[in-house]
């Protein structure tokens, strides 16, 4: 990898600003796409024709985003370099009918997406962000950034086992954050987002909205050698590889044996069967395309497909000083180490001996330390967009990621190196 690619502890304080943008899948995306069109990319819209030109080019399906950038000399059956992850976060989604409350407060009615620790989400100033559908037909983002809503805790005089027998938290009864006093009105928070977005209120008929957290990302520890923040799973890896992408992108065409490809889906912490998900069509199809728009047919996709690599990168669990029992006796993943190779046998990871040896001469190009990820076989794993990507396109894929802890927290913890090592690792795998 050229030195000119080297990321260092500056590339940590752009993902601060990246976490702050980007407080929706749609967000992200969004600030993905204007950080690639500085760059040099543009985008393709998927409903036009596709021709065989050089560069950078990116596609935006809503919470989901594919960028690649086909070099000077690439062939239809050139092969691809794949840095994948995903934009969505484990957090509170607002309802089709959101408008409740008891008692004199105004609540919003909540639906719990993914796995998230609830916990975290009590007590919190948080704001309201995604997008709005017009009648026209159109999407607009909104962004209401400031403390609007709070999940209130039931205080310990009212509950006095709390503390000795564990906090239960019923997800429909006690989730529902409030925002006010007074009547419940129907439509009252879409006239009031509306009214924040610039629209009328009357032209929105369809809405994706989330709270999120308004406290921003910081350095912690006493050398700053930590890093809390929300949404690190899993915008932590679609802020390195975007960064990766433009990086290798600037790099002359010569030195690029490969297609470099970032491909950033929404819906994994759900399963990812959607549209935009990584068990949809979306990668396989902008891959073709691009194989077919530089002359190719079935053959050069097929061989272009069965030379590809994919680098599934997500967060995997640091060792927890507390809770070392809940881990692998004899992995031991440290903060601030280098990005984690995660490996399970039963594929809810999709490395394999041979992921293991591109990941580990990646690493070596860009001079970066790594670590290994297994889960206690007492415990059981999580899974990732790796194994779906490998068994959906063929692709031989690898999972990797940066180690934390308070995974699927409101805010999670991270060392404060370990975001531009990952970057690093990526724009050298990226480079070939």
């Amino acid at each position: 990898m050229s030195s000119s690619l080297r990321f260092d502890r500056g590339h940590t304080d752009d993902l601060m600003a990246f976490l702050m943008a980007s407080p929706s899948p749609y967000h992200a995306v969004a600030t993905a796409a204007a950080r690639l069109e500085k760059a040099g990319f543009r985008q393709v819209e998927e409903t036009s024709a596709w021709d065989g030109t050089t560069g950078g080019k990116y596609v935006l399906r809503g919470g989901a985003i594919v960028a690649w950038y086909v070099p000077e000399g690439a062939g239809a059956h050139t092969p691809f370099r794949i840095a994948g992850a995903h934009t969505d976060s484990p957090n509170l989604r607002v309802k089709p009918l959101p408008d409740t409350g008891a008692y004199g407060w105004r609540q919003i009615a909540v639906e719990v997406y993914g796995g998230t620790l609830l916990n975290t989400w009590l007590d919190r100033d948080l704001g309201l962000a995604g997008r709005i559908s017009l009648r026209d037909g159109t999407d607009r983002l909104v962004s209401i950034d400031r403390p609007l809503l709070r999940v209130p805790q039931l205080a310990v005089h009212l509950d006095r086992s709390a503390n000795t027998d564990g906090l239960k938290l019923d997800r429909q009864k006690h989730m529902q954050p409030i925002w006010g006093l007074g009547d419940v009105e129907e439509g009252d928070l879409i006239r009031f987002v509306a009214e924040e977005a610039g629209v009328d209120a009357e032209d929105i008929t369809g809405w994706d909205l989330m709270p999120h957290p308004v406290e921003p990302p910081a350095y912690l520890g006493r050398d700053r050698e930590l890093l809390a923040g929300p949404r690190m799973d899993n915008l932590l890896s679609v802020h390195a590889a975007t960064a990766a992408l433009a990086a290798v992108a600037g790099q002359p065409d010569s030195e690029l044996p490969y297609i470099p490809v970032m491909a950033a889906f929404d819906h994994e912490e759900n399963g990812s069967q959607s549209d935009t998900g990584a068990d949809g069509p979306l990668l396989g199809t902008v891959l073709e395309r691009s194989v077919f728009a530089r002359g190719g047919g079935y053959e050069d996709r097929a061989r272009a497909f069965a030379g590809t690599v994919c680098l599934s990168s997500d967060t995997g669990h640091a060792i927890h000083p507390n809770y070392a029992e809940r881990h692998d006796p004899t992995h031991h993943p440290v903060v601030n180490g280098g990005p984690i190779l995660k490996v399970n046998v039963n594929m809810r990871y999709a490395t394999d001996g041979s992921g293991r040896s591109v990941f580990a001469a990646a690493c070596e190009r860009a001079g970066v330390p790594w670590q290994t990820f297994v889960s206690n076989n007492a415990m059981p794993c999580g899974t990732t967009i790796g194994p779906i990507t490998a068994a959906r396109h063929g692709i031989k894929t690898v999972d990797i990621g940066v180690a934390i802890l308070s995974m699927h927290s409101a805010r999670e913890l991270c060392g404060a190196d370990d975001p531009y090592l990952l970057a690093n690792a990526l724009a050298a795998f990226l480079a070939g």
